[in-house]
């Protein structure tokens, strides 16, 4: 069969790549696409954006399963606009991601149906932002934009003043134009924060591995956030009993909710999660496809096909299938280009990617995930092309052993003005050093 993926970050050449090991199939067809996925064995990029010219493409190539990989075509309405043509898309409709494309409409959805989370209020105009804010005595307060913003639409004000400032960056200054003319101002949650993602078909619901990802652009969590620095998978904090918490008081009754709403949800649905010093779970956010960079430590972990997997959640047969992971951890590092993730610069020259990308064909312990990259300059050279560039991700019999390969696989990558955490992993490694003895 052929297939093809939407997109073109770090999650969908991790998505695209995985798929294209099923043996049932040809080709995996990417849409723009980068460097990575044009780079990749099996994969071709196509460059198509525009609904009706992917319907056409998709038609024409007799495409068996489309996926979506990032928020902004889900937002769009192009599960909606693939099924009104007979095509099969796996991902939920415009009225389902407003989960989370209105931080508004996850809010008033969770108080309906009893989903844990921080106590919030809205806002469209800042007089009565700001007058909240002095009423809720001060900080820390979390202010959040309503609409998508690029994982860069969060504040943790610490402060009175910075949520103050919070406020006027939004709904005064526009700073996040249309996603922000909506604010939502949250209580602020202490704890330790996972990432949890299912897949669903709108009324079975299978779990994929647990997860942690670092926002922050420095280590120790300090710095703007992003959309993410890197993550590791298996978590040791989502233990056997808060997994089954979370099943329990998150993720069933969200498909449920949708159902008893009229909203039938199908798609990967992710959980940002909190847990707190007293072990009980509140919901962050929601996001309707798979995180980034989740999705690249995930994926290199799963031994099932994920085409058989996608097959199930399309036909409602979700409860059929069987999912195996590889025992071992995986961990991701993202490597960002200069100025990111307020400006980040394009066309800088990657050194070392190349050999590494032939190293990686012969082995599964590692895989590098483009995200913002391309070929151009002399000789077809790869090129930084966005902000987050590259998802180093090693595989390795702990967290620690993970981390130490993937920064040695760093090591050899280079071009000017690169960023990197230097401490993935690092709340993992901790709590395993408590929790488990020698």
């Amino acid at each position: 069969m052929k297939l093809l993926v939407i997109g073109n970050g770090g999650r969908e050449h991790a998505l695209a790549w995985k798929l294209s090991l099923s043996p049932r199939v040809h080709k995996v067809f990417v849409a723009p696409g980068n460097a990575g996925t044009e780079l990749e064995p099996a994969l071709q990029n196509i460059p198509i954006t525009s609904f009706p010219d992917l319907i056409d493409f998709a038609k024409k190539e007799q495409i068996a399963i489309t996926l979506v990989g990032p928020e902004i075509p889900l937002a769009a309405g192009i599960v909606d606009a693939f099924r009104a043509a007979g095509l099969k898309i796996f991902g939920p409709t415009r009225q389902a991601a407003q989960l989370e494309t209105s931080k508004t409409f996850a809010k008033k959805f969770m108080t309906r149906h009893n989903i844990p989370t921080a106590a919030y209020a809205s806002f469209e105009h800042p007089d009565l932002a700001h007058a909240y804010i002095e009423k809720q005595h001060g900080a820390p307060l979390v202010i959040k934009a309503n609409g998508l913003a690029a994982g860069k639409g969060v504040f943790i004000a610490r402060t009175a003043e910075q949520a103050h400032a919070a406020v006027n960056a939004l709904l005064v200054e526009n700073n996040l134009g249309t996603a922000g003319n909506e604010i939502i101002i949250e209580e602020y949650i202490e704890g330790t924060e996972a990432s949890f993602i299912v897949m669903t078909d709108g009324v079975h619901i299978l779990p994929l591995a647990t997860s942690q990802d670092h926002k922050r652009l420095l280590d120790g969590n300090l710095g703007p956030n992003t959309g993410g620095m890197g993550a590791y998978s298996p978590t040791p904090f989502v233990t056997p009993s808060l997994h089954a918490q979370i099943m329990r008081n998150i993720m069933d009754p969200v498909v449920n909710g949708m159902m008893k709403e009229g909203i039938t949800y199908t798609g990967f649905l992710y959980a940002g999660l909190m847990i707190t010093p007293e072990n009980q779970v509140k919901v962050l956010e929601f996001n309707c496809r798979l995180g980034d960079p989740e999705t690249q430590p995930i994926l290199l972990r799963l031994r099932s096909d994920l085409v058989a997997l996608i097959e199930h959640a399309i036909d409602g047969t979700l409860d059929k299938a069987n999912i195996e992971w590889d025992r071992r951890t995986a961990l991701g590092v993202v490597m960002a280009s200069s100025g990111y993730p307020e400006k980040p610069r394009q066309n800088d020259a990657i050194s070392g990617l190349r050999e590494l990308i032939a190293v990686q064909q012969q082995t599964d312990n590692f895989h590098i995930f483009q995200a913002g990259t391309a070929l151009g300059g002399k000789d077809d050279e790869i090129v930084t092309a966005g902000g987050r560039v590259l998802c180093v991700v090693a595989l390795e019999e702990n967290i620690k052993l993970a981390q130490q390969f993937a920064y040695k696989l760093i090591e050899k990558i280079h071009f000017d003005g690169s960023q990197i955490r230097h401490d993935i992993g690092y709340q993992g490694i901790n709590y395993q050093k408590k929790n488990i003895p020698n």
